[in-house]
């Protein structure tokens, strides 16, 4: 007799499960004494783990339809350990009847077993509705209890860097980690109170020998940004985009929470934004903008992530279809680079001179604006002078007295931290200038160090604008670096020395 063969699928997604005897060591062992005492064997089998993601569930289950259909007339059946094993929703459960009618395979739940009747197939109907209904149940349950988590105050995920989760009582709940949370104190304090940009503080972080951990130990831009605006230290929790009060205990006190925020501005840091997007560059076959997308392949090594740029019209009739690797145009964009470098260090000189000059006069609205500041405080000022002078001469009382020198000296508060936020900005702005001259000098180096953030810092400073005309990337340059690039000659010299 020819042996039969079968196909097996095992499942586990939770620890209760597990412990109510149907962990996959137990199913397997279960199905394979099935095709044994069935006088078969089991060709390959399909296992999803307790610790799966949702999209890893799917995707074992789409191989494992892939190839049951592939190899259909190899096998003689499918094996599960019974229904809700077998399946998460109808629409899988479906696939399964195809399998079984168009393909010709026995479908077998071996700890449920029905026979191929009507009535069978009813039971089996009956049995996949009520595995459906507790999947969506308990997605609903899961939902259910992260709102009353958030209602109590409490974080309905992992809790963020600075505190760490425990488990009292059967409970999961949120304390203060006693070697994090000053770390998160301390750059806040830096930030707040000692002038540094983002970048100063973490070199001052590494001066201090501040490690974020152990396994990684550099503070980088984007999580030393997320740490200066989770407002998780403030005692509040974050739950689908809304902040609600707390019951953990507060790690930063309000007026260097506010301090900080105000030295921040209204700047918006996307750690995942695509390098080129946001409408950097312009379509030149339309002038629409080109936007970035993110594919994931499947390769000899596992899944990698791929980042393609294309026009925002990029389906319209007769439009290009073109699409350009992100390393295609980082490495244009680093031959516009080496087109910049300056070898001769007399020049060098010179063209930081001319950067730094450049950047000044590009400071001079912000300039003005705290100009404008000074003077609103200056007013506000003469303001608390007038109504001290009245409160002396007993022409407003107290109370009056106590709240318009309130609101006032608030007023002040506010716009005095303005203007130091303008003057940190500034600074900002001057050093980033300086990294670019920097950057043209050490090019590769600088450059693929750079996050996202500081890269388009950098093409922001070089490039007035960018076109893609095909898979060409083009640049209008700002002076000087569009002398820099052409090359200079005699008609940019200054004297002998250029």
């Amino acid at each position: 007799m020819t042996k039969k063969r079968y196909v097996a699928l095992a499942r586990v997604s939770s620890r209760e499960q597990e412990r109510e005897g149907f962990s996959l060591e137990v199913q397997e062992e279960t199905l394979e004494r099935y095709a044994k005492q069935h006088g078969g064997t089991i060709v390959k089998l399909f296992r999803i783990a307790e610790t799966a993601t949702k999209p890893e569930e799917r995707r074992t289950f789409k191989e494992f339809l892939a190839y049951v259909k592939k190899n259909a007339g190899e096998l003689t059946g499918l094996l599960f350990m019974k229904v809700d094993r077998a399946i998460r929703n109808l629409f899988d459960y479906v696939e399964l009847e195809r399998l079984e009618s168009e393909y010709g395979l026995e479908v077998v739940y071996v700890t449920q077993p029905t026979e191929n009747t009507p009535a069978g197939r009813m039971l089996r109907r009956t049995l996949a509705n009520m595995a459906s209904f507790y999947t969506e149940q308990q997605s609903v349950d899961v939902r259910s209890g992260l709102e009353r988590r958030v209602q109590t105050g409490l974080f309905p995920n992992k809790a963020p860097y600075g505190y760490r989760n425990v488990r009292i009582d059967s409970r999961s709940l949120v304390e203060i980690d006693a070697d994090d949370s000053p770390k998160v104190c301390r750059i806040h304090d830096l930030y707040a109170y000692e002038g540094h940009t983002l970048d100063s503080l973490i070199d001052a972080l590494r001066a201090e020998g501040i490690e974020y951990t152990a396994a990684c130990p550099e503070f980088t831009r984007s999580k030393v940004y997320a740490i200066l605006r989770d407002r998780s230290y403030l005692g509040e929790v974050r739950f689908r985009g809304q902040w609600y009060p707390g019951t953990h205990e507060p790690i930063i006190d309000r007026p260097t929470w506010d301090r900080v925020q105000v030295l921040l501005g209204e700047k918006v840091y996307r750690t995942h934004e695509f390098t080129y997007g946001c409408e950097l560059i312009k379509c030149g076959h339309c002038g629409r903008p080109i936007t970035g997308e993110r594919k994931t392949k499947r390769t000899e090594k596992g899944p990698r992530d791929y980042v393609y740029y294309r026009c925002a019209d990029y389906n319209a009739d007769g439009h290009p279809r073109v699409r350009v690797r992100e390393k295609d145009l980082d490495r244009q964009v680093l031959a516009l680079f080496d087109r910049i470098r300056i070898k001769e260090e007399k020049v060098r000189d010179w063209f930081l001179q001319v950067l730094r000059a450049s950047v000044r006069q590009g400071q001079q609205a912000n300039q003005d604006h705290i100009a404008d500041l000074n003077r609103q405080l200056t007013s506000l000022r003469q303001q608390q002078d007038r109504l001290l002078n009245l409160r002396l001469l007993d022409e407003i009382n107290e109370s009056t007295f106590a709240a318009k020198g309130t609101e006032l000296r608030d007023r002040i508060a506010r716009l005095s931290l303005e203007v130091e936020g303008c003057d940190r900005d500034r600074s900002e702005q001057g050093a980033a200038a300086e990294k670019v001259f920097e950057l043209s000098q050490t090019l590769t180096e600088k450059w693929f160090s750079a996050d996202v953030s500081a890269k388009r810092q950098l093409l922001d400073i070089v490039c007035l604008n960018f076109s893609l005309d095909g898979a060409t990337l083009s640049a209008a340059l700002r002076k000087p670096f569009d002398i820099l690039a052409e090359g200079l000659s005699v008609s940019y010299s200054r004297g002998d020395w250029i």
